[in-house]
């Protein structure tokens, strides 16, 4: 069992209230993970206050020396891998093999970009004017609010701490209270890569007490949030009234569409990934399948062929394919919604219910679910679940998949099965989501191309790839006049034309 702390300027800390919550595993729910601060105010005010502190000189560390902290850290990371995706199985459910892929995001991000240490590019452009001389440069905010789901409790983290870090700010993280021992250790790793006091901080606690106060916290100038739709116009209506910046990744409503000319072998393992990977608790989950009309009975006939094999299991279990829902509230909200589906006419092809069969006693598991005849007005077509769960829509054209796809209040990630490369360059073009795959599954992001998405999945910033610098940076443009006279600009020099 592991007694979670916060780490608050260079230093293990106990929560000032001296309360303490649990974090069980899902599979298990008897067995105590780790125990995690209450915190609170006080928390994060110390916290804010050796952040404010700690930027006054991180931010004059030069970029590139910034940068070696980042592939020490990123190299630790690497030492630690199994032992960190292992307590990741353990205290969130995700299989191994995904776990160990979470770690390894972190690893890419630490490494991508301490490479943009020596980058950070702004740039440079000719003057108007003779003897003057003009340029951009990237300048860094300050202290970052940085606040973390459970589902990715190592690769989101590094995906908001690493560019920030690398730009010269300085950070307070608080991570969700579903997985505290991961995030524990993650930050014994920033400790042992020698971050100076202050740079990096920790505080666990809840979203409505610690999470709140950092929001809310005077001295915070940017936040950065992973979370549900609603948590971030909450979030943000905050953020708007201290003109402070803010970063939403928020929800998904995904849809994988399957042609009549579709690879269907390729499309079906797609479907299985994007649709059952992570229990379907990823904001990319394949939620929505829109399957032709001509293909549709074969494909769904894979679809619940293959979908009845799949192992449940404890994450930590080498041959579990689907683990635990992370707790007893979202398993509850997943039920919920197939109340909803029978109330809509929807039909249950497969699984619908929570298990505890065998070996599945005493944790939060639910059957992978397949829902026909869903209809693109019904809830379950545009709510997202974040469960095991997935809706099969029948279209008769590509232009009415297209169609379909978009009509939601999401926009994040999608999917398009075809050979038809007009169909594939149209999809490009006219779905209305962050991110389009074409032959692949909605899930599987890259550190270094943007994550994020439109409607109400963000709020225009992205996550990942040198775009993530424009979150954690501020454009500064520097003038250099060396006419030795007074230039005059956005005025008229040039006199009448004659």
């Amino acid at each position: 069992m592991h007694s979670c702390l916060n780490y608050i300027d260079g230093h293990w800390l106990a929560p000032a209230s001296g309360e303490t919550m649990e974090s069980r595993n899902p599979a298990h729910w008897r067995e105590l993970v780790a125990t995690f601060p209450r915190s609170g105010d006080i928390d994060i005010e110390m916290a804010v206050t050796a952040a404010r502190r700690a930027y006054r000189t991180w931010r004059r560390v030069p970029a590139p020396e910034r940068a070696e902290f980042l592939y020490r850290f990123g190299e630790l990371l690497r030492d630690r891998k199994a032992e960190l995706a292992y307590l990741m199985s353990q205290e969130m459910g995700k299989p191994l093999t995904e776990a160990n892929g979470d770690v390894q995001e972190g690893i890419d991000c630490a490494f991508y970009y301490a490479g943009e240490g020596r980058r950070l590019f702004g740039q440079t452009t000719n003057s108007e004017m003779d003897n003057k001389f003009a340029m951009t440069v990237r300048m860094p905010i300050g202290v970052c609010g940085l606040i973390t789901p459970w589902n990715f409790p190592v690769a989101v983290p590094c995906w908001k701490a690493m560019p920030a870090l690398v730009c010269g700010n300085t950070l307070v993280l608080k991570p969700s209270e579903d997985t505290p021992a991961v995030t524990h250790l993650l930050f014994q790793v920033f400790h042992d890569a020698g971050f100076p006091p202050g740079v990096v901080n920790l505080v666990h606690g809840l979203g409505e007490e610690a999470g709140k106060a950092l929001v809310e916290h005077r001295d915070v100038n940017l936040i950065s949030l992973t979370g549900s739709s609603q948590t971030g116009a909450e979030v943000a209506a905050i953020c708007a009234k201290q003109h402070k910046r803010v970063c939403l990744e928020l929800g998904g409503k995904n849809a994988q569409v399957v042609m009549e000319d579709a690879d269907l072998e390729l499309a079906l393992e797609g479907a299985l990934w994007g649709a059952f990977g992570t229990s379907g608790q990823r904001c990319t989950a394949t939620s929505r399948l829109l399957l032709h009309r001509d293909i549709k009975d074969k494909f769904t006939e894979m679809l619940v062929d293959r979908t009845q094999k799949l192992r449940l299991g404890p994450g930590t279990d080498p041959n579990t394919e689907i683990g635990p829902i992370v707790n007893a509230t979202q398993l509850n909200t997943i039920e919920e919604y197939i109340e909803v589906a029978h109330q809509e006419g929807a039909k249950v092809l497969i699984g619908g219910n929570r298990t505890t069969a065998g070996t599945l006693t005493g944790g939060f598991f639910f059957e992978p679910t397949i829902l026909d005849g869903v209809m693109p007005h019904m809830r379950v077509a545009r709510e997202e679940i974040f469960g095991p769960v997935v809706a099969l829509m029948e279209i008769s054209s590509f232009e009415e998949a297209i169609a379909i796809l978009n009509d939601t209040s999401y926009g994040l990630s999608s999917s398009v099965y075809t050979r038809d490369v007009n169909r594939a360059f149209q999809a490009m073009r006219d779905i209305e989501a962050g991110i389009t795959y074409i032959n692949g599954p909605t899930i599987g992001a890259e550190v270094h191309l943007p994550f994020g998405g439109v409607k109400q999945t963000g709020n225009g910033h992205r996550e990942a790839g040198t775009a993530a610098l424009d979150v954690f940076t501020e454009w500064k443009t520097v003038y250099v006049d060396f006419s030795g006279r007074l230039q005059r600009a956005q005025i008229d020099n040039r006199g009448p034309v004659t």
